[in-house]
């Protein structure tokens, strides 16, 4: 089994940053893409920003130019630099882990931390 545990969220301002970081443990030979994924009240859970472990990202449109996604492999860990923060990105961000389990991947998710975002 592999673990993802988030740290950095918080409360802040619009306008303001925030930074997650996410440590994955245990079980983490064969870890593909690591990224950021949010869940507001009453929505669908959405993809914010992923990465692969040859460093391919990929964005939500509403976040591009905003977040930056970043990880160290050596180290097993992923962070979501987000600035210019508006009310809506408002959420519980969970980081998400995909490894590659014989010829089957298995998700994995940390157990969520909130951002909240004043306006």
């Amino acid at each position: 089994q592999m673990q993802l545990v988030e740290s950095g969220g918080g409360l802040v301002q619009a306008g303001g940053s925030l930074r997650l970081s996410c440590v994955a443990s245990g079980s983490i030979s064969g870890i593909n893409t690591m990224g950021w994924y949010r869940q507001a009240p009453g929505k669908q859970r959405e993809l914010v920003a992923t990465m692969t472990k040859d460093f391919t990202t990929d964005y939500a449109d509403s976040v591009k130019g905003r977040f930056t996604i970043s990880r160290d492999n050596a180290k097993n860990t992923v962070s979501l630099e987000m600035n210019s923060l508006k009310s809506e990105d408002t959420a519980v961000y969970y980081c998400h882990g995909e490894k590659n389990v014989g010829r089957a991947t298995r998700d994995y998710w940390g157990q969520g931390t909130q951002v909240t975002v004043s306006s």
